[in-house]
């Protein structure tokens, strides 16, 4: 028995390790699955984790593109347009990144990178528009391709980023889940997983929270960033509420930076962040967009309430900026837009920024945006690509020819070259529609140097017809003011060989008055050629009597809503006779436009009116039918007021 019980005594122990060693053995091989297992749990988290930071990292350098791509467009000149295809290339390259590491959602990933890239030519037309200081143009192409392309894939973007969160927290739902299941079991495979589950949840919930702030916060002032903020302001439309939007731009920020440097510069846009804030409500979000751009939603959305709003922040730069010893004063323009029912947080912006671009051009503290501005740019942008391809075929611009006829006498004294645009599709487009157009757009260099060598051309057949006619053509602003015009005038008549007598610049008052030293230097260097100049629609404009004094032009030309009723107006024969009587004492030459009958006319000879031209002569009409004209002159009976 004795025997018996030592062996039981030892076997205890035995059985004890044993059984110790059978669950260690049992513990350690659940342990080495539930570690295979937990190790596949943290792959597919891994995974999902890698998904979120490719869509974030993806939307945050489209947004930082877009931030650069709208400093482009205020700054032209300055560094951020360099660095946008760097920028441009950089987003393209995380968004393919993105395409290829996202194996959930691959068509929404591939059509993203697609939609991306497709973008690349594009805005490197706006840069080309841009190089040309065709800022309208650009302006438009950003308006209403790019940013809507931009603000597309924005919110796709967000999207993705949302549902791949929501994804990446599901999974880690399921981790924990599963480490509890496994803790029940074994207390040291549990104590072990809960550690390691815990830090990873701590590490990623605090590795999350920096990401969520770096994604929400300006570095610089602390306020929202452009991502956070379209966020917020597309919360308040899913909710129903009504939505105001102001966006605000620092005039002279540039100025600023260059000349002071960028440290004073970033003091300054703190300190404009703040006075922001001091300026809105408490519930009101202010949000810096990038550069020295910044915007507010209000908490709610009554327009009156936004005005008041406006007025405080322009308020706010009433006071000047210190810094140390520098004082600085600066102004804002404030753009505003109110949602209505479809918008989305980008249109309401991109609303908001049309009208902050307006206020500035109008030289305005605060514009509110109207809709119907949206239709005229489109439509614009429409006309003005017409309008490039009417300029590379010769056969849809063209001229016609209106006499000008001295009023003492009745000989023909020279025609006005009109232009005419026959459209392949719409047919006949008035100049009153596209000129305009044009007047904004660099196309007025191409379109002014096509329509004045077809008139010099012309001129030039009708000389060796034996036909000597002085020729008018209609010069805009900015083809005037630009500092090549009189060489390309000059390169035109050597061309020709039309002698610069037989051709007359016109240009209106308000060409004249908006730069009167570059006006009078380009006209006094056409003027050397022999050109003379013609102030088109006198009376209509603001010129000065001192300038009109200096300016090297030889003809006035009263504009036709004086002339139109001088026959039976009082006041406009008044004005016309003032007029007539102001020239002669300068030595110019007085042409009156408009006439159409023959009181008007011998209202004109009464007064001394040199020469006229209207309706009462002759419509304008295309060159080989003014040539008829001309060849007709020969005969005894010459082109008169009957004409």
């Amino acid at each position: 028995m004795a025997s018996s019980g030592r062996w039981s005594v030892r076997r205890g122990p035995r059985a004890f390790t044993a059984l110790l060693a059978v669950t260690f053995a049992g513990l350690s091989g659940y342990a080495v699955a539930a570690s295979r297992h937990q190790a596949e749990l943290i792959r597919v988290v891994a995974e999902a984790g890698s998904d979120t930071n490719a869509y974030e990292r993806a939307a945050y350098l489209v947004t930082r593109e877009t931030e650069l791509l709208q400093a482009a467009m205020r700054e032209p000149d300055g560094e951020e347009r360099d660095l946008l295809l760097a920028a441009n290339q950089q987003a393209d390259d995380a968004t393919q990144r993105m395409a290829e590491i996202d194996q959930e959602h691959v068509g929404t990933a591939a059509r993203l990178a697609d939609q991306h890239h497709r973008i690349a030519p594009i805005l490197t037309d706006f840069l080309a528009q841009l190089d040309q200081k065709d800022h309208d143009a650009a302006f438009t192409t950003l308006e209403t391709i790019l940013e809507p392309e931009y603000d597309s894939m924005i919110t796709a973007l967000i999207g993705e980023q949302d549902q791949h969160l929501a994804e990446y927290d599901r999974l880690q739902a399921a981790a924990v889940r599963e480490s509890d299941r496994s803790a029940l079991t074994v207390l040291v495979v549990f104590l072990l997983g809960l550690v390691i589950l815990l830090g990873y949840r701590l590490s990623s919930r605090a590795y999350r929270r920096q990401l969520d702030r770096m994604a929400a916060t300006d570095p610089l002032t602390g306020l929202l960033n452009r991502n956070a903020f379209t966020t917020r302001v597309q919360r308040f439309l899913g909710a129903g509420r009504g939505t105001t939007v102001l966006v605000l731009n620092v005039d002279g920020f540039r100025e600023v930076n260059e000349q002071l440097g960028q440290s004073i510069g970033d003091l300054m846009l703190i300190e404009i962040g703040k006075r922001l804030v001091a300026s809105t409500r408490e519930n009101d979000a202010v949000a810096r967009l990038g550069g020295d751009e910044f915007a507010i939603l209000l908490d709610d959305g009554d327009l009156t309430t936004g005005e008041s709003i406006a007025a405080r922040l322009s308020g706010a730069f009433t006071r000047a900026f210190e810094f140390d010893e520098i004082t600085l004063d600066l102004e804002v323009s404030i753009g505003a837009a109110v949602a209505v029912d479809g918008d989305d947080a980008t249109t309401v912006l991109r609303h908001a920024d049309t009208a902050m671009h307006i206020a500035k051009q109008l030289h305005a503290d605060y514009h509110c945006y109207r809709d119907d501005r949206r239709h005229d740019a489109v439509a614009r942008l429409t006309l003005l690509g017409d309008l490039r391809r009417a300029l590379d075929d010769p056969g849809q611009l063209t001229l016609h020819y209106q006499p000008q006829i001295a009023v003492n006498g009745g000989d023909l004294a020279g025609v006005e070259a009109l232009a005419r645009w026959q459209h392949p599709t719409r047919g006949p487009v008035s100049p009153a529609e596209f000129i305009p157009v044009l007047e904004v757009s660099s196309l007025m260099h191409r379109f002014t140097e096509q329509m004045l060598g077809k008139a010099l051309r012309q001129g030039r057949t009708w000389l060796d017809a034996g036909h000597r006619v002085p020729i008018s053509v209609n010069v805009s602003t900015r083809s005037l003011l630009d500092p090549g015009f009189p060489q390309r005038v000059a390169a035109l008549l050597d061309e020709t060989g039309v002698p610069g007598t037989l051709l007359c610049i016109e240009v209106t008052e308000y060409a004249l008055m908006s730069d009167p030293e570059t006006a009078i230097e380009a006209l006094r260097q056409l003027r050397d050629l022999g050109v003379n100049a013609s102030i088109d629609d006198y009376g209509t404009g603001f010129s000065s009597m001192t300038y009109l004094k200096l300016l090297p032009v030889g003809e006035l030309k009263v504009d036709q809503s004086f002339v139109k009723d001088v026959a039976t107006d009082s006041s406009s024969r008044a004005l016309v006779a003032s007029t007539v009587e102001l020239g002669h004492s300068l030595g110019l030459t007085v042409v009156a436009e408009g006439v159409e009958d023959d009181g008007a006319l011998s209202i004109l000879r009464a007064i001394g009116c040199d020469v006229a031209q209207g309706y009462h002569f002759a419509r304008p009409m295309p060159a080989d039918e003014m040539t008829a004209r001309l060849e007709e002159g020969r005969q005894p009976s010459p082109v008169t007021a009957a004409g």
